[in-house]
């Protein structure tokens, strides 16, 4: 059952709600529960939270009592819900509906970039954009991780630097500014929306259990499918770590093997040119791996069936960009591997981008 709470709202920014006599950070989403502001009484979905969950460890906003009863009516002929048959079902106009207001009438297929977790989306873009000054790069959201297309402070940051020219919010995930029913329909439509290149992966906070197949690393399959199925250029960021402490996910992490095990098509796999070794405190700690050892796990992992190519990374170009350099609590000195990866691949999106495109 759903863990639901009363509460009032001690604090709008950040968004503070006291529950039975404490007080707890909390989210809302203001495209479904509107406007959320300090004495509001609330009530909270306070699971994750009472998990001790990292990334997702705050309680979410389930309705405004005080002032969020009062929605507006969808407008006329918007019957596609996303949410479906749950109390948070909304009605979206979707891209794959007819006469859709902003499509045009598309150009070049646009190479996709699928990424296997939300911290890979701000390396590849400023990759990419930096390896084609101008590119009108796209983000696909999927599932796998955060559903809300809002949540993302990574999209935003993007959206406002002009590192992204777009976001869809593509299947369950919803709120962006562009609504898909599938990914193919999201993908289908990234030439029409203007797109030259789409980043294509799960929002923050990836699903996992442990297992081969139960993360939410498994939607790169799906997002991998769609664009080769559509024809598409199709690259997978991999995920790779130098000192991550579990060691599923330390070197090539089991996501991305998994997936490019499954895959039933060859894709693109760009790994890092990197001297990890004296990057940057000219010390390597016990658990970390070097390059060759990934290198030698990806090419066996891909076989004859995948084209792994080796990219060239600034890093410390990216370090000084302002984005986002931590991942689970790693910085950029203590995991570069990390955000090598998909730097590699964010260049070589740009360089996969048709002439004209």
């Amino acid at each position: 059952m759903l863990t639901l709470r009363r509460g009032v709202v001690v604090e709008a920014d950040p968004l503070t709600v006291r529950v039975g006599g404490q007080a707890r950070r909390a989210w809302a989403d203001r495209s479904l529960v509107g406007e959320v502001a300090q004495g509001d009484e609330v009530i909270v979905n306070t699971e994750a939270l009472d998990l001790g969950l990292g990334s997702g460890g705050f309680d979410v906003v389930h309705v405004n009592l005080t002032r969020g009863l009062e929605g507006e009516e969808a407008p006329a002929g918007q019957h596609v819900m996303k949410l479906n048959y749950t109390s948070l079902q909304h009605s979206v106009a979707p891209l794959e509906g007819p006469a859709v207001e902003g499509l045009g009438a598309g150009g070049p297929a646009p190479p996709a970039l699928v990424l296997p977790l939300h911290g890979h989306l701000a390396p590849a873009a400023w990759a990419a954009s930096r390896a084609r000054p101008g590119l009108r790069l796209g983000y696909v959201q999927t599932a796998g991780g955060a559903l809300p297309g809002s949540l993302s402070r990574d999209v935003a940051e993007l959206r406002e630097r002009g590192l992204l020219a777009g976001h869809v919010t593509a299947g369950p995930a919803y709120g962006a500014e562009h609504e898909a029913i599938s990914i193919v329909g999201a993908l289908d439509a990234a030439a029409r929306l203007g797109w030259q290149a789409v980043l294509c992966g799960p929002g923050p906070g990836i699903l996992g259990s442990s297992s081969d197949y139960g993360h939410g690393g498994m939607a790169a399959l799906d997002s991998a499918h769609a664009a080769l199925a559509l024809g598409l250029p199709t690259l997978v960021s991999p995920r790779l770590s130098g000192s991550d402490p579990r060691s599923r996910h330390r070197g090539l992490s089991h996501h991305t093997a998994t997936v490019l095990e499954l895959l039933l098509g060859a894709v693109r796999v760009p790994v890092p040119e990197i001297d990890l070794v004296g990057w940057p405190t000219g010390e390597q700690g016990p658990d970390q791996v070097d390059l060759p050892s990934v290198l030698d796990a990806l090419h066996e992992v891909c076989d004859e069936r995948h084209d792994v190519i080796v990219e060239p990374v600034d890093l410390k170009g990216y370090a000084a960009s302002g984005l986002p350099t931590r991942t689970m609590g790693r910085t950029i000195d203590q995991d570069p591997l990390f955000f090598a990866a998909p730097i590699a691949a964010g260049s070589a999106l740009a360089a996969a981008v048709s002439v004209g495109g």
